[in-house]
């Protein structure tokens, strides 16, 4: 027997060998997928960042923003400015070879000093949204100077007779460190055949799309193929958050939701390991719980509570309690549902309850009869006399059994006996009715449901309005304590 085993456990070891290797292949296949979908999102983000943090990025990236805005987003060096700067390299080298009081370099300041103007009043800025860009200029032109107006100035810092007394050197260098980076943010944009501005991310995004495309197809194609009763289709639906992945937004002309797209990346990552997610969902947890969960218990405990009081005001707990006959009530199976939960009730008490705890009841009748006894006058005198003894205690104990037996028989006896049933229903009815007449006419209904309503107000300002207020971490930790007790209890049967 043990040389015919030892084939099947390495079979056994071999199948179990070959389903790890395909396991391990798999989880790599899925990180690699999980990094592409991330890679994608992050190209997203950036995409859609470009053109907001666009000055930021030409501070530290300047030659890669520069090829992305021309490549893909149609962006061009805005004429105005780039004239402007190369006017200013003009004026650079004309006072390098002939002097700041040359002629032709006070045909080149007053080139700028036309050019500043011109700026101010026709703000190149505006096509590309920098207009805070030319306002922040004005103002360090404008604190340069100590003058009100910026056109003024510009026209004072582009003359001969400033640069010469604040030095050409220190001036220039001031433009170049604290002007020029502000007028470089300025660009055109070209506009596209539909009327909006060109923006060719689609020839970098389609490639993840048909990337993806392909394995949700495939991953179709797998399951249509190993299960039977699942078809293409429910593949699709049982991934739904890829086909995020798979929309063209760039090219629909709706960028922004393409961020929709954090949603299979996030599920791709948690699914694949390839990062640890937990400590970022425990506190999605904890912030949809505060902020979300207790805003909507709070919500439904007080239209509950505001329910009841507008049955209360318009009379329908009322009628309902005084004229259960008047109120309409719409019963589902014909049947009285109060009615035989009371006789189950009822049955289960007589039945089961009471035989029970019949002990405890004798004896608290026993003790009951004798106190009484004790309190009795010449009782204690009674029991000296000769002969007496216990035969006061034991009649106490056979008169709590007889009394005893006859009310347990009698409530049986009213549950079998038809007769005794109806007069027990009777009985029953007869409260009911008679406590709905007193209230009528001995009691003023109005200021009952005044009463009642008062309290529901109270109840829910002195304790729904407390829910906010709750430790919600506190919570949130025995939840993961009961969570963590019922898991290593089912590992535990297992």
């Amino acid at each position: 027997m043990a040389a015919l085993s030892r084939p099947r456990k390495s079979k056994n070891r071999r199948e179990f060998s070959k389903y790890d290797a395909r396991s391990r292949k798999s989880l790599w296949f899925e990180r690699l997928m999980a990094a592409t979908a991330l890679l994608n999102l992050v190209l997203v983000i950036g995409d859609l960042s470009y053109i907001p943090l666009r000055d930021q990025y030409l501070r530290f990236l300047p030659r890669v923003t520069t090829w992305y805005g021309e490549t893909f987003k149609g962006i061009e060096p805005h004429r105005f400015t780039t004239n402007y700067l190369g006017t200013v390299e003009k004026l650079e080298e004309q006072v390098a070879q002939t002097g700041l009081t040359s002629v032709q370099a006070q045909s080149i300041l007053d080139d700028l000093q036309q050019q500043s103007a011109a700026m101010i009043a026709e703000n190149p800025f505006q096509i590309a949204n920098r207009s805070g860009n030319l306002e922040q200029i004005k103002n360090e032109m404008r604190d340069r100077m100590g003058v009100e107006s910026s056109t003024t100035a510009f026209t004072e810092f582009w003359s001969a007779e400033h640069l010469s007394e604040a030095g050409f050197s220190s001036e220039m260098r001031f433009f170049k460190d604290e002007i020029q980076p502000l007028i470089e943010t300025n660009f055109f944009r070209r506009i596209a055949v539909h009327g909006g501005f060109v923006d060719l991310f689609w020839r970098i995004d389609i490639w993840f799309n048909l990337l993806f495309g392909l394995e949700l197809l495939a991953r179709s194609i797998y399951l249509d193929r190993r299960y039977k009763n699942f078809a293409w289709h429910d593949a699709i639906l049982w991934r739904w958050y890829d086909v995020l992945l798979i929309i063209p937004f760039s090219g629909l002309r709706l960028p922004w939701l393409a961020l929709a797209r954090i949603i299979p990346v996030t599920i791709r990552i948690n699914q694949s390991n390839l990062l640890d997610l937990a400590p970022i969902q425990s506190r999605v947890s904890r912030f949809v719980i505060s902020h979300v969960a207790v805003e909507i218990t709070e919500i439904v405990v007080l239209r509950i509570i505001d329910q009841a009081q507008s049955l209360i005001r318009d009379g329908s707990v009322a009628e309902a309690l005084l004229e259960p006959k008047a109120r309409r009530y719409i019963e589902v199976g014909g049947v009285d549902e109060l009615e035989v939960l009371s006789k189950r009730l009822g049955a289960l008490a007589v039945y089961n309850v009471l035989p029970q705890v019949k002990p405890e009841i004798d004896a608290l009748l026993k003790h009951t009869i004798t106190q009484a006894f004790d309190r009795a006058p010449g009782y204690q005198g009674f029991r000296q006399l000769p002969g007496i003894g216990d035969l006061p205690d034991q009649v106490a104990q056979r008169v709590v059994a007889q009394l005893s037996a006859n009310l347990y028989g009698a409530l049986k006896g009213s549950l079998e006996n038809e007769s005794g049933g109806k007069l027990t229903e009777k009985l029953i009815q007869k409260l009911g009715e008679t406590f709905r007449l007193q209230i009528k006419e001995n009691e003023d209904i109005e200021e009952l449901e005044t009463l009642v309503i008062d309290f529901l107000e109270e109840i829910k300002l002195n304790y729904v309005k407390r829910l906010a207020a709750a430790d919600v971490d506190r919570l949130i930790e025995e939840r993961y304590q009961l969570y963590n007790v019922t898991q290593s209890g089912q590992e535990g049967d297992r």
